[in-house]
């Protein structure tokens, strides 16, 4: 079991139509190329090689939100965050704050929960270099609007680095009035519409490696989050 509330059919659709989309030349050459050359460490798995869906709780008040699957985590083993080191540190904290029901995030049938969160991604295939362009990144955005708008009780989105933030404030725009753009940075907040968007560094190995993201700095993004996710603030 992977997530303790069922996902609903429509946002199961959804993820379908995610996992077939073949729209972005450059990204579906990409993600099959990895896919099938594979890093030597896991050459006799299967790797998943195709689009990336959310994950976790759909009832969740909490979405986390990243910039798109890593070559050798979500893109091998077919879930957000999991495979790779990004991912251990992530769900390592979510469990040290009781958001998730293990530390670790191993492949899709490795029993981990998450209670209240919803993790995603702005762009659901890995891009070279792990930078999509801004036509690649349009093109998907309206994956996440669908998924947004099929997660009914969003209070609060954390941006996981200054590229979720731009494509959450790009989404939202659209739908309500953003005077000024917000400036990203740990633990910036704005409030777009209904929704309190929360900045957090990505946990990838150039931040928490060199110590620009602490375990205490991010276990204080889901102190914050945890307190407004049950706050008003509309």
């Amino acid at each position: 079991m992977s997530e303790i509330n069922p996902m609903p059919l429509p946002l199961l659709t959804l993820h379908e139509q995610m996992i077939a989309c073949r729209a972005c030349a450059r990204l579906v050459e990409w993600r099959e190329t990895v896919a099938r050359d594979r890093r030597a460490a896991y050459r006799n798995e299967e790797y998943w090689g195709k689009p990336i869906v959310g994950f976790g709780d759909p009832l969740a008040r909490i979405l986390v939100l990243g910039l798109a699957p890593g070559a050798h985590g979500g893109n091998r083993t077919g879930r957000v965050f999991t495979g790779d080191r990004s991912g251990d540190w992530l769900y390592g904290s979510l469990h040290r704050a009781g958001l998730a029901n293990q530390p670790h995030a191993t492949g899709r049938d490795d029993g981990l929960q998450l209670t209240d969160v919803y993790v995603s991604v702005c762009v659901r295939c890995v891009p070279p270099g792990n930078q999509p362009t801004p036509q690649e990144r349009q093109t998907c955005l309206p994956f996440l609007e669908q998924e947004l708008a099929l997660l009914p009780n969003i209070r609060v989105i954390v941006c996981l680095g200054s590229f979720a933030w731009d494509s959450a404030i790009r989404l939202l725009k659209s739908r309500y009035p953003v005077a000024k753009k917000p400036t990203f940075a740990h633990l910036a907040e704005a409030i777009v519409g209904p929704f309190r968007l929360v900045g957090s560094y990505h946990p990838s190995q150039q931040n928490t490696f060199t110590g620009k993201l602490t375990e205490a700095m991010q276990d204080a993004v889901w102190d914050r989050v945890k307190l407004l996710s049950s706050a008003s603030f509309a």
